[in-house]
């Protein structure tokens, strides 16, 4: 995926991910924009302590919600495909975030 969007692509697809997850008065994903939105992702089947845990995954300042950053370290993390050159990605990431 990452070859063929390119890294500024890449980029605005988790974007595109964050925007669709979000809670949208709060700007980050919580639980409930999670849970709301699971469905939109094929996670429909998930239970509450497992959409939980993956807002745990990657909530790296600990308030209980992923913001537009922590999900793309997220994303970048969980996907194989995209550790070929991760630098890369998060310095362009960090570019087009700012």
């Amino acid at each position: 995926m990452a070859e063929k969007l390119g890294g500024d692509g890449l980029v605005e697809e988790l974007c595109n991910g964050f925007r669709l997850l979000m809670d949208p008065r709060h700007r980050l994903i919580t639980f409930d924009s999670l849970k709301r939105n699971a469905a939109l992702l094929g996670l429909d089947g998930l239970r509450d302590d497992e959409l939980r845990a993956m807002i745990r995954e990657g909530d790296a300042d600990g308030d209980g919600a992923l913001s537009q950053w922590e999900f793309c370290v997220l994303m970048v993390r969980l996907s194989p495909q995209m550790m070929a050159a991760p630098t890369q990605w998060m310095d362009q990431a960090s570019g087009f975030m700012s």
